[in-house]
């Protein structure tokens, strides 16, 4: 029986419970964080059954000046086959660092028009505490799915969008840098690009929508976007568009709509020159 998706999220709790579901496809979204300082030396698992969608390397236009730019969607729908996706797929996405790098395939497929989707809630540090089966990877080949995209090209902007946006006040544009990039008063991780935050914009850090690897509550999302009301427009924008995209998840569990994501962030802004900043 194929199941629908309701919500953004899911919990590791209905993962398990539909865990031998035939159209069901876990994807291990998992990417380094651009701040860490350190390898990681463990063992890598992954949850029963997952495949592994290389954001970087395969998910990524390797040709573009800027990290993490979005693949055509010509491109997308042939590498989503690649991975077994159908058009009656249920897509589970998640990440080792509870919630990172997950909300940004969530926020791919649904910029591809495929709403089958969902973010596994506190990904594999929670499905690891309920001690859920794990694994080591396999790496199989799927078999090749049937996948077809529906592009959405409302949910992307791009450096023009944004420096029309900057003083219209229907549109908002919310930063997921922490506050110290955002102010420059801390160093950004790449090298060679200025600090600070495209004018105009505001500051939500994408971990004010977490709580232990988790998001917050629909009710405390709300009182974190109340400077997102009255607003016909959202674009949020982090340093390359991952992050950004956790507070695009954020927004739709809270039932905000009219959201898009930058995909150059600041690493195309602050790198552009003669574009407009402001610490």
């Amino acid at each position: 029986m194929s199941l629908t998706i309701q919500n953004p999220l899911v919990s590791v709790d209905w993962l398990y419970q539909n865990l031998e579901n035939k159209n069901l496809i876990i994807l291990d979204c998992t990417i380094p964080k651009v701040t860490a300082t350190s390898e990681i030396t463990e063992e890598k698992i992954q949850i029963q059954n997952a495949v592994f969608f290389d954001l970087k390397n395969i998910f990524s236009d390797k040709k573009a000046p800027f990290p993490n730019t979005v693949l055509t969607p010509k491109e997308f729908e042939e590498k989503a086959q690649d991975l077994g996706v159908h058009q009656n797929s249920i897509v589970v996405c998640y990440d080792d660092l509870g919630m990172y790098s997950s909300p940004r395939v969530w926020w791919m497929f649904q910029l591809m028009g495929f709403k089958n989707v969902a973010v596994l809630n506190g990904g594999l540090p929670e499905w690891k505490a309920k001690n859920y089966p794990t694994e080591i990877p396999k790496y199989t080949i799927p078999k090749k799915g049937n996948f077809k995209v529906n592009y959405q090209p409302n949910k992307l902007k791009f450096t023009e969008d944004v420096l029309q946006s900057i003083e219209n006040e229907t549109i908002l544009i919310a930063d997921a840098r922490s506050k110290g990039r955002f102010y420059g008063t801390e160093p950004e991780p790449r090298n060679d690009l200025k600090s600070g935050h495209i004018p105009n914009s505001v500051s939500i850090p994408y971990t004010a929508v977490l709580q232990n690897g988790k998001m917050k509550t629909e009710d405390e999302l709300h009182d974190i976007f109340k400077v997102l009301k009255n607003k016909k427009q959202i674009i949020f924008t982090c340093g390359s568009g991952i992050t950004a995209s956790v507070l695009a998840l954020a927004a739709a569990v809270a039932n905000i709509k009219n959201v898009s994501v930058y995909d150059g962030s600041w690493t195309e802004w602050g790198s552009t020159p003669n574009l407009p900043t402001t610490l």
